[in-house]
């Protein structure tokens, strides 16, 4: 008898208690092989569809999500679940879906929505948790889930090693399954989330600003445009369609030069690079300079440090954000904690010592006066009414704030997971790292991690001297490739 045909024969008692040990027999019976390492990394589940991810494991990760959130939910209510456009995103959904329902839990669908939209309408609403099925800034082979506790947050990494104890057969449902669950079209309840992006600028708004948004082909294509317009801004959009094969491909947040020449070409004030989801973004100034997620930070920062609105002049970033950043703030009266990167590590720091405002590098912002988890167009809208109410350019205000320290950061491509996450037992790169600092003294710093959501490690050299930080980066990349790709 097939998988299949075993869960419909369990499915189809008339006594509910029956008919819910079916249910789970079905999900702890036969389980799917997996990798020995985590799959949980720094933002959800992540990896190639048909390698990692298919609708089999969509389905195990949306019935032990449904157990786990259901047993931890204060209240009764429905999960609410969004994507972005990769063409693998419609199949995940559906079979998320199918593993939420099989847990006897209502599901809300949103369709194509920003990653932000999902957090928010699970703190608005009486909805127990909520999922995002995207791979953010990745390329389009790959998808990723990530599931919110019903507070709006990324989930507690407690719960998630509960989910994946339930995707290895190491735990079972506390609360028996007394019947199925219904699946609910509801992409109208985004526009709540659109309205609540415009309510805290109505009375500055946008209007004198030309804005240019690199949409990415993904998540923000049926929002961003009409939430700037209808703030008053004249919009430029590039890569503006739902478009699964091209997600990301040479656009958004980690592709800059369309944007940057755009802006210039419409001799635009600034412009905004969503990623594939919306979760983050990063700007270009007046003059088509990219302006990242710490110049970000720190003119936001000045902006709620003068309003008296930044508890200890504090703000929360991670190990990448620039020493230039750092030693800026702290001449302005300024306090900067670093985490490890992950906007879910920002975030618990914030949330622990009551910091309002905090971010990554790479554009992911959070900023607790107005939402919960990063969010680019939260992010750029703020950004845009920062400007406008300065009176200067953007340009002019990144020349007044901090000069950068040289840093060089770059991405080995290790497909191996095992070696790639276990890279600190390779002895000949550690010593290379140790050699390094010492080189180096207090004049720089070194970063090596695996990403927690592609398939690389990162080298990141950050030096006073530019040929100092180079020439350490391309030995500690040699190292890498060397004895791990």
């Amino acid at each position: 008898m097939t998988r299949t045909e075993k869960f419909i024969a369990n499915s189809s008692h008339t006594d509910t208690e029956t008919w819910g040990q079916g249910i789970e027999s079905s999900f702890t019976t036969n389980l799917l092989p997996l990798p020995t390492t985590p799959l949980f990394g720094t933002d959800g589940i992540r990896g190639k569809v048909g390698e990692l991810l298919g609708a089999p494991l969509a389905m195990q990760i949306g019935f032990w999500a449904g157990i786990v959130l259901r047993n931890h939910a204060t209240q009764s209510g429905p999960i609410i679940l969004g994507q972005d456009s990769r063409n693998s995103s419609d199949m995940l959904a559906m079979a998320l879906s199918a593993g939420l329902t099989a847990a006897g839990l209502e599901v809300w669908y949103l369709g194509l929505c920003p990653t932000p939209s999902v957090a928010y309408l699970v703190s608005k609403t009486n909805a127990i948790g909520g999922v995002m099925i995207s791979a953010s800034h990745n390329p389009p082979e790959d998808n990723g889930i990530k599931i919110f506790g019903e507070d709006g947050l990324k989930l507690p990494q407690v719960l998630q090693a509960e989910i994946e104890g339930g995707l290895r057969g190491k735990i079972s449902s506390t609360k028996s399954v007394e019947k199925c669950g219904r699946h609910y079209s509801r992409p109208e309840l985004v526009n709540n989330y659109a309205q609540a992006l415009q309510q805290p600028l109505q009375q500055s708004g946008l209007t004198g600003l030309k804005i240019v948004l690199d949409l990415a082909w993904g998540a923000a294509v049926g929002l961003a445009p009409s939430v700037f317009q209808q703030m008053g801004a004249d919009v430029v959009c590039l890569h503006n369609a739902p478009d699964g094969d091209r997600i990301n491909v040479n656009c958004g947040s980690t592709h800059l030069d369309i944007l940057q020449a755009a802006v210039i070409e419409n001799q635009a004030d600034i412009g905004f690079a969503f990623d594939g989801d919306a979760d983050r973004v990063l700007a270009v100034d007046n003059t088509g300079r990219p302006v990242n997620g710490d110049y970000i930070l720190y003119l936001w920062g000045r902006h709620l440090q003068q309003k008296q609105q930044l508890p200890d002049n504090l703000i929360v970033s991670t190990v990448m954000a620039n020493l230039g950043f750092e030693k800026a703030w702290q001449q302005v009266g300024g306090k900067l904690i670093r985490t490890a990167v992950g906007d879910q590590y920002v975030q618990a720091e914030m949330l622990r010592t009551g910091c309002m405002l905090g971010g990554e590098q790479s554009g992911h912002i959070l900023c607790r006066h107005y939402g919960l988890t990063g969010d680019g167009l939260l992010t750029a809208l703020h950004v845009a009414a920062v400007v406008k109410e300065a009176g200067l350019t953007l340009g002019e205000m990144v020349d007044q704030s901090f000069q950068t320290y040289p840093q060089l950061l770059r991405n080995v491509r290790v497909e191996d997971r095992e070696r790639r996450l276990g890279w600190q037992n390779c002895l000949q790169l550690q010593q290379a790292i140790a050699q390094a600092e010492a080189a180096m003294g207090d004049t720089g710093r070194i970063l090596v991690r695996a990403s927690g959501t592609e398939p690389v490690i990162r080298v990141m050299v950050e030096a006073a001297d530019a040929q100092l930080a180079n020439y350490w980066t391309e030995e500690l990349v040699s190292q890498v490739q060397q004895h791990l790709a």
